[in-house]
């Protein structure tokens, strides 16, 4: 009886420390930058917008976004 307690518990542990490692997180951090030209985010949110994957207000809003960087 022992041994079947044992093992359970053994088996929970087991798959209840598994879940702590797994590699899918909800989460992610970009830890390096990329070199997208603000010319070339624009040329593809137009492109999104020609496809329809925005309305015009989104694409609006992000356009205003993307001018007003700095960079």
């Amino acid at each position: 009886m022992k041994k079947i307690f044992g093992s359970l518990a053994l088996c929970l542990l087991v798959l209840t420390a598994s879940g702590c490692f797994s590699s899918s997180r909800s989460n992610v951090t970009v830890h390096e930058s990329t070199s997208i030209s603000k010319g070339q985010e624009l040329t593809d949110l137009q492109k999104a917008l020609n496809e329809g994957a925005l309305t015009n207000s989104e694409y609006e809003t992000v356009r205003n976004i993307l001018l007003k960087r700095p960079y």
